[in-house]
């Protein structure tokens, strides 16, 4: 993430390289020191720096700890200039933002209820609630601020605008909408809703005085700008950037005096400058074809920062001058790797019924023949793959492969439809789209036949045990990793009950043929001949629990799939994946990449 700046200080957390646990420091007068290095809090590297946030006036920082890659967090706050550690303790919160009041005299947060001794590993999200806590004040006397007042389980996260006038509340089921809940702390405290329906997406972008910017999905699929006056007396949406029919609206800021829109346009970003009243105002020129966001700055402040990335340029953070409309790097990372070797190229193919999905390959460019490929997708919740670096698909490419990411549905490269098309009883088309993308890369020459390995993680990893089971003829190799794989008991556990809303209810007869139909556990064939197949999970990941992944390797290891292994690998202390320490993510990247390399013959390749 690029810098938070406070006055002339910028905070931002860094990486070292084999650090277990990225370091969070200050840069003043062009120096930089450590605010807070998680790496001295545990002998295994396992407790992770989660949350953060720096008080309006930069005294204050309140941090949240996640031990063992749990969604749990500890929040704990610092005097920045002396580096004490305040007595403020808050526990259980879950799914948080940390939102400082305006005079920092303490700051919003989202916790769950206390779970019984024991059973926080197990417990669900229920009783999720926005609280403030006042500093040097125990927990027990924190305000609760908003709460469901219906029975239907929701995540609510609270923020304050960048003058800290504003908190607004996030009211969302996972996979569907989010209503809006604002509260003027100007005015008092008293809740007021905007937003009271579930069935759309809508994000704060920021505000200039009592008019607050958000973008949405409410009519408009791919994303619009809208603002309001809350100072007004009968306050209105109104249209400011129009939704626009090629592209979908990848994120929004407000920096110095205009909007900054960044798009995705076949899931490759454009960014565009708005005055407040919506007249465009031109184009941010980035550097390459890749994913630009994140622009961090404010209201009246000439300096911003963004994030840029793409499979071959490792994430460099710019700043941005809004005057001039120019960008200069601020910080890049040093790597080994020589990116110039690299080609990546974006394919288009079509699904089994027609509908055209683009894809992103990578390799050296001296690797011009079919080549052992590992194939990545997710394709659930709206959410878009967009081109980022990553390391892992680096050292898969480094050894002679290929890696392909196509943008199937259920995720959010095309908008709301995109995701609808991969959602509940559509789902089937995210496997549809991801069985097609293998079928090209064979087809095209890019993959040799019975090269080919595949990767997804959590709804990427249903992904994975899905296609497995209707596609064993395709695949060398298959990697599900912290995978959904029950859908007949998914919602007893955590987080659960949240993912009914992308999957469907199998309490519900419709719903429940539904997902009988493609839950990984429960469609194994036995007696047909599977790829080899490592299944890994964190022994700590209260999110999907790891009794995913050990009925199904169970259900694999029971049946007659031919000679290939099937296997688990269980890592301890990891949970999901977020806080994970480095050396747990290289010990598990090397595992699987050599099983899969040794069965998609990678290793003929590079005679290793």
């Amino acid at each position: 993430m690029p810098p938070e700046k406070r006055g002339d200080r910028y905070f931002f957390v860094r990486s070292a390289g084999l650090e277990a646990q990225p370091v969070l420091y200050v840069r003043e007068n062009g120096t930089d020191r450590v605010v807070v290095d998680p790496n001295s809090w545990s002998e295994d590297g396992a407790t992770a720096l989660a949350e953060w946030a720096v008080s309006h006036n930069g005294r204050y920082l309140a941090y949240a700890i996640q031990e063992g890659g749990a969604d749990w967090r500890i929040i704990r706050v610092m005097d920045i200039d002396t580096g004490r550690i305040l007595d403020d303790e808050i526990r259980w919160a879950r799914f948080t933002k940390i939102g400082w009041a305006q005079d920092d005299s303490g700051f919003f947060y989202s916790r769950n209820a206390e779970p019984e001794e024991g059973a926080a590993f197990e417990a669900q999200v229920l009783e999720h609630t926005v609280n403030f806590h006042r500093l040097e004040t125990p927990q027990s006397q924190d305000r609760l601020i908003h709460a469901s007042d219906t029975d239907q389980p929701l995540i609510h996260m609270a923020l304050t605008t960048a003058d800290g006038r504003y908190v607004v509340i996030y009211s969302s089921r996972l996979g569907g909408g989010n209503g809006i809940t604002v509260i003027d702390l100007a005015e008092g405290w008293t809740p007021e809703t905007l937003v009271s329906s579930l069935d759309h997406a809508w994000t704060l972008i920021g505000n200039v005085g009592a008019r607050l910017f958000f973008t949405t999905q409410e009519g408009a699929e791919r994303g619009k700008v809208v603002a309001i006056d809350f100072d007004a007396k009968k306050p209105a949406f109104q249209d400011i950037v129009p939704h626009r029919d090629d592209a979908v609206i990848l994120g929004s800021n407000i920096v110095g005096d205009r909007l900054v829109v960044s798009y995705m346009v076949d899931a490759k970003t454009q960014v565009e400058r708005f005055k407040l009243d919506g007249t465009r105002d031109g184009v941010v020129e980035l550097p390459s074809t890749g994913t630009a966001g994140a622009f961090r700055g404010g209201p009246g402040d000439n300096e911003s920062f963004y994030v840029f990335s793409s499979q071959d340029t490792p994430t460099t953070i710019y700043r941005y001058d809004v005057a001039t409309n120019t960008s200069t790097v601020w910080t890049k990372p040093r790597i080994a790797s020589d990116l110039d070797q690299l080609v990546v190229e974006q394919h288009f193919f079509a699904s089994k019924d027609g509908t055209r999905i683009p894809m992103f390959v990578m390799r050296r460019k001296d690797v011009t023949g079919p080549a052992p490929t590992m194939l990545y997708g997710y394709g659930g919740f709206g959410i878009p793959l967009i081109p980022y670096f990553s390391a892992e698909a680096l050292a898969w490419v480094e050894q002679g492969g290929v890696y392909a990411m196509p943008n199937i549905r259920g995720g959010g490269e095309y908008g709301r439809a995109w995701h609808e098309a991969g959602r509940l009883a559509n789902k089937q088309n995210s496997f549809d789209d991801f069985i097609a993308a293998a079928e090209f890369l064979t087809r095209e020459g890019i993959t040799p036949p019975d090269g080919l390995a595949i990767h997804g993680g959590s709804n990427g990893g249903l992904l994975v045990g899905a296609v497995v089971n209707q596609r064993p003829d395709l695949f060398a190799a298959a990697l599900p990793d912290v995978a959904v794989l029950d859908m007949l008991r998914f919602p007893l556990f955590t987080g659960g009950p949240f993912w009914t809303q992308e999957y469907g209810d199998p309490a519900v007869q419709a719903d429940f043929k539904n997902l009988l139909s493609y839950s990984p556990l429960h469609n194994v064939q036995d007696g047909t001949d599977y790829p080899a197949i490592l299944t890994t999970t964190g022994d700590t990941d209260d999110r999907v629990v790891p009794a995913h992944s050990f009925k199904y390797v169970a259900a694999l290891q029971a049946a007659a799939l031919g000679n290939r292994p099937r296997l688990l690998r269980v890592e301890t202390k990891a949970g999901h994946g977020a806080g994970k320490p480095t050396d747990k993510i290289i010990a598990q990247t090397a595992d699987m990449w050599a099983f899969a390399a040794h069965w998609s013959g990678l290793r003929l390749q590079t005679g290793r």
